[in-house]
């Protein structure tokens, strides 16, 4: 039986116009009339908060302290880092005068009013925070200083894609500063194992952490780690990255310690982050053709409930079951929290908001109409698993009191069986048997979904230019080295040279 799909475009059909009609359908953003900026509504920025709920919990877990830095950087910091400045210096939008005037009816920039100093909009701030930390830092009883931002930065993007890649998009940037490598290497792989855990936890989107190589490392970064997700297109997405920074913006910040024996140190430093960019992530690993499969525990509803009114005496006693069993859901707890229960009382047909709750991806929709009322149950609509093998929606009808007691044993359910999908596919999708570069090229020339894992030698300067290069002409990239990977055993693939570690090869977003 042919399934007639809530959206206008198929996966199969146009992947990437599928990804935007969800965004679209799915009520999670807009255009907002500036070139690659967008307006989160208000289902989108739920799903933002969500995140932003969990994962601060899981950062001031850690110790670390949340603050605020300012919007505007005075160009001059930049400059003290000049591999940072190189990095960025091509995305950076600079604020040069301070008011405008009139001139012929249009407004301009008052010549009057230039800038002593340029002023770049944040496109990251270690500068600033840099600045911050040389004088908050004196002696080692300081140390580690831990401090966390959530803020929205600025990129000036040429190729935009909502949640993905954006002028402007939000995010929280973790800056630390520590007497040693050692802590500071162990700092920057606690952000990154809090970021793999959160990923696949609470996103229910599995996940590779590894260390980039040389080419993909942060901006004047000594050590850059990822975690990377593969989307339901085979390609790659940076989903979150931590630094580690070694002394070199120490350095260009002054950022210095009194040790115990009384001289004095450069402090070593990190910083790392995740952004909306997870919510194009969980878009393109859960959705399907009707939208949005939400994680419970990111679902700003986790369970809607629909009353079925037809303007009859009868719905007044729908809407009070309605009630009841909404306020029952409230009393129940998942994943350590009160459910998320919504009552849909909108003046809209309740097939309409049957199908707009789907497509937005709540997890469990609840439908209840006379019929329910007066048997005592409830029509149960799973948002993970939405037809039945013969192609119908599978609504299931249960007792509603057993529904309520087994609510928070549902959603639980719900999040694993979405990580499950998606790490089968993930895990069914990394090749691991290529072993020369020919063949590497056949695979993916073969349109194979997915990413290889090959030997590798860790080439640098022109050697690592050159395969670089190889790659990019093939719309491939080094994804990162995998923390889990075996032994490197033989040749690498590139040079031929003895390999030392594996590394991920793939196209990305």
């Amino acid at each position: 039986m042919a399934i007639k799909h809530a959206l206008p475009v198929t996966r199969a059909a146009d992947f990437a116009a599928w990804y935007q009609a969800v965004i679209s359908e799915a009520d999670l953003a807009e255009e907002s009339g500036v070139r690659g900026c967008m307006v989160i509504r208000p289902w989108g920025y739920g799903i933002w908060e969500r995140i932003q709920k969990l994962m601060d919990a899981r950062i001031k877990a850690a110790g670390v302290e949340n603050c605020y830095f300012p919007l505007f950087i005075p160009l001059s910091f930049f400059e003290k880092e000049a591999d940072h400045v190189d990095g960025f210096a091509k995305e950076m939008a600079v604020v040069t005068h301070h008011r405008l005037k009139g001139v012929d009816g249009k407004l301009v920039p008052d010549p009057e009013s230039k800038l002593e100093e340029p002023l770049v909009v944040r496109p990251t701030s270690e500068t600033v925070i840099g600045q911050a930390m040389s004088r908050w830092v004196q002696s080692w009883r300081d140390l580690p200083l831990l401090t966390n931002q959530w803020a929205n930065v600025v990129r000036w993007e040429m190729r935009t894609r909502m949640f993905l890649r954006t002028s402007e998009f939000l995010w929280q940037e973790g800056h630390t500063a520590h007497a040693d490598r050692a802590d500071a290497l162990e700092e920057t792989l606690r952000a990154l194992e809090m970021y793999r855990d959160f990923s696949e936890t609470a996103l229910a989107m599995p996940v590779v952490a590894g260390e980039k190589p040389e080419n993909e490392r942060f901006p004047g970064a000594v050590a850059t780690y990822s975690i990377e997700a593969m989307m339901q297109d085979g390609k790659a997405l940076q989903a979150g990255t931590s630094h580690y920074l070694g002394t070199g913006f120490a350095e260009a910040a002054n950022i210095k310690y009194q040790d115990k024996e009384g001289g004095q140190q450069l402090c070593h430093t990190t910083s790392w982050g995740v952004s909306t960019r997870l919510i194009g992530g969980v878009i393109m690993v859960h959705g399907d053709d009707d939208g949005l499969r939400c994680p419970p525990q990111v679902a700003p509803h986790q369970i809607v409930i629909v009353p079925m009114l037809r303007d009859q005496p009868e719905d007044e006693a729908i809407i009070a079951y309605c009630r009841d069993l909404h306020k029952a859901l409230l009393g129940q707890s998942a994943f350590g929290e009160p459910v998320r229960s919504h009552l849909d009382l909108k003046a809209a047909k309740a097939s309409n908001k049957r199908w707009g709750w789907v497509k937005k991806g709540a997890p469990i929709v609840i439908e209840v109409g006379g019929r329910d009322v007066a048997g005592g149950n409830v029509s149960v609509l799973r948002r993970d698993r939405l037809y039945r093998e013969d192609g119908k929606i599978d609504s299931a009808i249960l007792p509603r009191d057993a529904f309520v007691a087994e609510a928070a044993a549902t959603l639980e359910a719900i999040e694993k069986a979405l990580y499950v999908d998606a790490r089968g596919f993930l895990d069914a999708r990394i090749e691991r048997r290529i072993a020369d570069q020919a063949a590497l090229e056949h695979h993916f020339d073969a349109d194979k979904p997915g990413w290889v894992e090959v030997n590798w030698a860790k080439p640098t300067g022109a050697a690592l230019d050159k395969v670089v290069e190889w790659l990019k002409g093939r719309k491939l990239t080094l994804r990162n080295v995998p923390l889990d990977a075996s032994a490197a055993e033989g040749a690498c693939i590139f040079t031929g040279e003895a390999a030392v570690e594996r590394v991920l090869v793939g196209r990305s977003y």
